[in-house]
């Protein structure tokens, strides 16, 4: 028996199993398909059960006639695996379904296997999810990734990231990995560090960004580099924030900051209208003065679709189906926080503008407030959705900024020795830019936060639920880095 079952699985895997969406052009045909039972009608003597795989969904039908195929029929579940064999037919008129790719065909059952059982979901699976306690969706994630809205996030989100990279190939970039365990530097965000169990009392740190090694990698001589680059911030999440995220990263030689400009631009547009279908607000983007956006808009991450609504009468496109792009310059180069008298606006690799350069030399704040930066930020639909700016290579000025930001001349050395050493081997001029993947792909699919658009995000307050993070390591492992628990006695 063992055998025949064997014998038979061969046989019926020399037919080649389509993907359902191709179901409609082989009408008269009969086919192998696999997937997830959706759900099933009984209309008396006739079953029917929508059968979905990535692709769409099909309509199959039992037919009477066939009393042992209806029997497994009568047993199936939503989301059970399952393979069926079967003729592809036209629909009657009458129940033809124009709301799906395969709705003028059904699949008459001739054999069906059922693959896996599967257990009551904890949710519905067949709704956009909105309504469903985010925890829950985010412990079961892998049934959560089955609806249509977040499969069609992610297919986004690939066919995107296909397009920058061929896209930046066809313009000379080179694509280059750079590290994920590095050292810990001060730029902004809290680093997340990686105890170093071959070095006791040491420390890796996870990249808030590549930044000091793209610059690096200009210093080698790369002059275009790219990377779709995974960045970790241990910092308060919101909406549009995760502890890790992605982002592409560019780097140029010899580039102004108009080059920089110009090369994004022409790869957003592209983005926007050949690969999501969507229309762009105004061509080329506007630009505005950080000073003129704060007077304008009141702020530096803006919308210009009200004012464009307010102006047309409603006569164009609904709102939210326009992306309405903008760069901002001339940042200043400082600013006061809550908690600093003065600190990097963007971060401390920012290039002053020339004309203001001789404010360095001054000790006070005011003089220094007033130096404006090589800076530029891309805002779409209020959302900043990527920054950069031309960068600083002459090491004099890249140390003072240091020690305007409070760095002390050994901790300079400690934390930046690399760059400023690697800065007296002929460093050539660049300037980049970073864009958040996740932020501009949450606008694209009109979803409310970042999450909707990562396979396995974290919740709003860090942990993978699905996978119990962050959890306690064992008392092996910690013994082994060295660590220990100071005020926990169990732990110490």
């Amino acid at each position: 028996m063992q055998q025949i079952e064997f014998r038979d699985d061969l046989i019926i895997n020399k037919m080649k199993r389509l993907y359902i969406s191709e179901t409609k052009n082989k009408i008269g045909e009969n086919v192998l398909l696999k997937g997830w039972i959706d759900t099933r009608r009984d209309h008396g003597k006739l079953i029917f059960i929508d059968l979905r795989d990535r692709s769409g969904a099909v309509q199959l039908v039992f037919s009477p006639a066939k009393e042992e195929l209806r029997k497994i029929a009568e047993e199936l579940r939503p989301e059970w695996v399952v393979e069926i064999e079967g003729l592809v037919k036209e629909r009657p008129k009458a129940m033809l379904n124009t709301a799906i790719e395969t709705g003028k065909i059904e699949i008459e059952v001739e054999r069906i296997k059922v693959l896996n059982q599967s257990k009551t979901p904890p949710f519905d699976l067949a709704g956009d999810g909105y309504e469903i306690n985010e925890e829950t969706r985010l412990k079961y994630r892998y049934l959560d990734l089955r609806r249509r809205r977040l499969l069609n996030n992610l297919i986004l989100r690939h066919k995107v990231i296909k397009y920058i990279r061929n896209f930046l190939d066809g313009e000379g970039f080179i694509e280059i990995e750079t590290p994920i365990l590095t050292k810990a530097t001060p730029e902004g965000a809290r680093d997340y560090v990686v105890p170093s169990r071959i070095y006791p009392g040491k420390f890796y740190a996870l990249p808030q960004s590549p930044q000091q090694y793209k610059q690096l990698l200009m210093v080698a001589g790369i002059e275009k580099y790219f990377q779709i680059a995974r960045c970790f911030r241990d910092e308060d999440t919101r909406g549009d924030r995760q502890p890790e995220f992605t982002q592409l990263d560019i780097e140029m030689s010899f580039a102004s900051q108009e080059d920089i400009l110009n090369l994004i631009e022409e790869l957003y547009i592209k983005i926007s209208e050949e690969v999501a279908g969507k229309k762009i607000l105004q061509k080329p983007f506007p630009r505005f003065s950080y000073k003129s956006a704060m007077e304008r808009f009141g702020d530096d991450k803006f919308d210009l679709r009200p004012a464009f609504a307010k102006a047309t009468a409603g006569k164009q496109e609904k709102n939210p189906d326009i992306l309405a792009f903008a760069w901002v310059t001339d940042f200043p180069l400082f600013e006061k926080t809550e908690t600093k008298q003065i600190a990097s606006s963007h971060h401390p690799f920012t290039a002053p503008k020339d004309e203001d350069i001789h404010f360095l030399e001054s000790a006070k704040n005011e003089d220094l407030l007033k130096i404006r930066s090589w800076q530029h930020d891309l805002v779409c639909n209020g959302y900043e959705i990527a920054g950069g700016s031309v960068r600083i290579t002459n090491p004099q000025i890249q140390t003072r900024i240091f020690e305007i930001l409070g760095h002390g001349k050994e901790e300079i050395i400690s934390k930046f020795g690399h760059l400023l050493t690697a800065f007296e081997y002929g460093v050539p001029p660049h300037g980049g830019i970073a864009s958040g993947i996740e932020r501009f792909l949450a606008i694209l699919n009109r979803e409310p936060n970042i999450r909707e658009v990562m396979a396995f995000p974290k919740t709003g307050d860090g942990r993978d639920l699905m996978m119990e993070a962050p959890s306690e390591i064992s008392e092996g492992q910690l013994k082994e880095l060295n660590i220990f628990f100071k005020n926990n006695p169990q732990r110490s």
